[in-house]
């Protein structure tokens, strides 16, 4: 049985320019008890779809077309007395980024408490009762001491629990969860993802995940729709839409996916696809890392981030730094590009030890061009009130001697160099797509000439086309300019792809090292076989059809 029903569903927006149509005329349904994925890029119209569905478009947009029927109910007629009731009651939405949902001046406890009160008729002598069952329901462990937390006490996995505490206390028939686990890591995207499918099925609920990773979706929904600009352009169940896509866009999105036996190039469309780069033989070391440890000094005693790790990066190698939130990869990605300094340890570059001089003095350091490093929120690294243009020449003015008509065109060789279309240059960031901040970033990094860059979850928030095309890019760049890599993330099929080696961290330490295919193929260490157990795994495409003549 249909739990809701969208016909013909349209949704414009008002801008400067005129009306912008961003969802033009989609019809799905969801049945009872149903799973649907809604999978598409950037700006397919995916999460304005579950706005008006939940009628909390912005001031600007408008359902402009269409019908939206949950459970009899026409929800576009609806009084917003009726959509309150229904929000939370009937209809719940765990939203993309958990801690910006939270407020971050109250106790997440008394947050459930809101929603019990609001939409289950709580008291409020059995609120709290209720929030912690909620919390518990969840399986957050010491749920009372949790109920006092605020949300910048707990981890970005703990505050997704919280939020899918609040969307599940009342009970609700339909979930709607937009891209659930952005910025997660790995474990913790899959315990989060196992939480909500047991949740649904214990409780015989339907939902609708919106995300743009297909691994993830093939993996936990029971069908699929592929959304692009706006339209739906394809829909049928996991294993079809990978092994047989009808419609180039999902061909397209399918062979972008990382999965275990592609290469680098396969995740490109065919006509892009060019010959598999040679890559340099990695044997001088250029980087060594001696025993390196930090320890800060928390309320309690000390806490070691980094407890002694030893390992190195050879010229012209991708060395892969992989764990869970915590492990201590940022902060060892910080030692290296010498923005805080090491308790103790060495880092020797060229062999001279970078650790004896202070981070506070680095800036002026010879070797400050030689190291650089690409971030992971390209748009928090960029001055918003810079130009691509001026974000990307600014190395080239505090660390060389560049006169500025040099630098003009050097800015403009780089953009060439990522294939960043001179024209947007003269654009500030919040005028550029994900990908071409990526873009930037990676050209503000080589400015300079460096050796060895750290690259910290490049491609974490992109969407699967862009990120292929971005690590394409790296490839390249490794092939042309020799440079070295420290490529830091939670994406293990990403780190197979670009990486000859690879790292694990836990707690602080390194837990296993050696080449990709032999930590990948046959780990040693239990952590590492739980990273791997925890990435999803898209079905594999089909082999072409032999014909008679075969």
């Amino acid at each position: 049985m249909s739990l809701l029903s969208i016909q013909d569903l349209k949704v414009s927006f008002a801008t400067r320019r005129g009306s912008v149509e961003a969802v033009r005329g989609i019809s799905l349904e969801i049945r009872k008890g149903e799973v649907l994925g809604i999978v598409g890029e950037s700006g397919s119209g995916k999460s304005v779809t579950s706005y008006a569905l939940m009628r909390l478009l912005e001031r600007n947009g408008r359902i402009s077309g269409g019908s939206l029927t949950y459970g009899g109910i026409d929800l576009r007629q609806a009084r917003e007395s009726t959509m309150r009731d229904l929000r939370g009651r009937e209809i719940s939405m765990i939203f993309q980024n958990p801690r910006a949902a939270l407020n971050p001046i109250r106790k997440v406890g008394h947050q459930i408490e809101d929603v019990l009160r609001r939409h289950a008729k709580a008291t409020r002598s059995n609120a709290r009762s209720a929030a912690i069952r909620a919390l518990e329901a969840v399986r957050i462990r010491d749920a009372e001491a949790r109920y006092n937390a605020y949300p910048f006490e707990l981890s970005g996995g703990m505050c997704q629990r919280v939020v899918i505490a609040i969307a599940l206390a009342c009970d609700p028939k339909l979930l709607i969860a937009d891209e659930p686990t952005t910025g997660l890591d790995i474990t913790t995207q899959k315990a989060v993802m196992d939480l909500i499918a047991d949740l649904i099925a214990e409780r015989g609920m339907s939902a609708m995940v919106i995300t743009h990773d297909l691994g993830l979706a093939a993996q936990y929904c029971n069908r699929l729709v592929v959304m692009k600009d706006g339209e739906i352009v394809e829909e049928g169940g996991p294993e079809t839409l990978f092994s047989r896509p009808q419609h180039a866009y999902t061909r397209k999105l399918v062979d972008a996916t990382p999965r275990p036996g592609a290469s680098v190039r396969q995740l490109l469309p065919l006509d892009q696809r060019s010959a598999e780069p040679q890559l340099p033989k990695a044997e001088t070391p250029l980087l060594e890392i001696r025993d390196l440890t930090k320890t800060y000094q928390g309320r309690s005693g000390p806490v070691h981030a980094v407890k002694g790790i030893s390992f190195e990066v050879r010229k012209g190698e991708s060395v892969g730094l992989v764990g869970e939130s915590g492990c201590g990869k940022s902060t060892t990605s910080s030692m290296l590009v010498r923005l805080i300094d090491p308790t103790s340890g060495e880092i020797l570059f060229n062999g001279r030890d970078l650790a004896r001089s202070p981070a506070r003095n680095f800036a002026r350091d010879a070797d400050r061009a030689r190291i650089q490093m690409v971030f992971q929120d390209a748009t928090d690294s960029f001055n918003p009130r810079h130009t691509a243009r001026q974000s990307i020449a600014e190395p080239l003015a505090r660390l060389t001697n560049t006169p500025k008509r040099q630098r003009v065109a050097r800015v403009e060789e780089l953009a060439d160099l990522v294939g960043l279309p001179r024209p947007l240059l003269d654009r500030f960031p919040h005028q550029l797509s994900g990908g071409q901040k990526a873009r930037v970033g990676i050209a503000r990094a080589i400015a300079v000439d460096p050796q060895f860059l750290i690259l910290d979850e490049p491609t974490a928030a992109l969407d699967v086309s862009i990120q292929a095309i971005v690590l394409n890019l790296l490839v390249d760049l490794r092939t042309k300019l020799g440079i070295s890599y420290l490529f830091v993330s939670h994406d293990l099929h990403v780190v197979r792809l670009l990486c000859d080696r690879v790292i694990v961290m836990r707690d602080g330490e390194i837990v296993e090292q050696g080449t990709a295919a032999s930590v990948m193929e046959t780990p040693s260490h239990p952590y590492t076989r739980e990273l791997l157990a925890a990435s999803p795994k898209p079905p594999l495409p089909a082999p072409p059809e032999r014909t008679a003549a075969e």
